[in-house]
């Protein structure tokens, strides 16, 4: 259906996610990978949702001289916020651990973005969702960092990994959204595009 719809459109993802290439193949979309180097810096004085927005914008902006007339670019962020202070990758094993001992035990919440952007308009949309960690033994966070791949994560962890598995709760809101991508929302976005 939503293939069918966006047919004539070149649909460019502009992520390195694997998460977010999964998302758009499980919607049937057939898509080109390009990817632009971004500095992930933000205005400090931004909400959580609104960082999360400015970078999947910022890296929309990257591609603005290459979009032609048939193209859809789909660029996309997510951030972690713990007591109102956005979490990003972290840059090292020792920083992955920290977030994850500040994550033990508390809520928290991941906030995912997209940027929808053609030659005529750009789209923007997120969503958040709450996850509810366990008290995390140190045992079990070094486990998760010597056998996972937590820097290439918001707040060090994939809910889909034995970590999440393991040490969430529950959540209030959407699965994939944690995961990287609010795939409701892109699909109903996608049809009005």
């Amino acid at each position: 259906m939503l293939a069918e719809k966006l047919r004539d459109k070149k649909i460019i993802l502009g992520s390195a996610s694997p998460r977010r290439q999964q998302f758009l193949k499980d919607l049937g979309l057939s898509y080109s990978l390009q990817l632009k180097p971004v500095e992930e810096v933000y205005p400090k004085n931004l909400k959580p949702e609104e960082v999360a927005i400015y970078l999947a914008e910022l890296k929309a902006k990257a591609f603005k001289e290459n979009l032609g007339l048939n193209d859809l670019l789909i660029t996309g962020d997510t951030i972690v916020c713990l007591n109102k202070k956005v979490l990003g990758k972290p840059k090292n094993s020792a920083e992955a651990k920290k977030m994850l001992l500040n994550l033990s035990g508390k809520e928290h919440q991941v906030i995912s973005s997209v940027c929808l952007k053609n030659s005529l308009k750009t789209v923007s949309f997120y969503d958040s969702t709450k996850v509810f960690f366990k008290e995390l033994t140190p045992t079990e966070i070094d486990f998760y960092i010597e056998n996972f791949s937590p820097l290439d994560k918001a707040g060090a962890y994939g809910i889909q990994e034995w970590i999440g598995k393991i040490g969430v709760e529950k959540i209030e809101g959407s699965y994939f959204t944690v995961m990287g991508m609010p795939v409701h929302l892109l699909y109903r976005e996608l049809l009005k595009f």
